[in-house]
């Protein structure tokens, strides 16, 4: 593979994770409509960005559960711990992913429910 194809591999694997930050600046359910979108165009283009996508979207299909789970418990007032917690772990990890792929290393979200295998 030639070096500007795997320099192309990395970014869009990069922005797989990147843009699961999305919904942070005021894109509806953006968090997982543009990794998708993404995985589901370079997907066979890119073997590397078919695995950094598949594990983006699982964490953040995962972490979209979790909030509405802390968003319910926010009745007993516990939730708004659990949810500042999942924001914040949400920030490490997808920024953590986004540096690894942009070097070419895979990353493993921990927490992350394998939805798409």
């Amino acid at each position: 593979m030639s070096q500007d194809k795997v320099k192309d591999e990395r970014m869009w694997a990069m922005l797989c994770h990147l843009t699961g930050l999305s919904s942070y600046i005021g894109i509806p359910f953006g968090h997982i409509i543009v990794p998708l979108i993404i995985w589901l165009i370079k997907k066979d283009e890119y073997p590397f960005v078919n695995e950094q996508g598949k594990e983006s979207l699982n964490f953040q299909i995962s972490m979209t559960i979790y909030a509405i789970g802390a968003a319910i418990l926010c009745i007993v007032f516990v939730g708004w711990l659990i949810l500042a917690a999942i924001v914040v772990a949400d920030l490490i990890f997808v920024i953590n992913a986004a540096v690894k792929a942009n070097k070419g290393e895979g990353y493993k979200y921990p927490l992350a429910i394998k939805f798409i295998k």
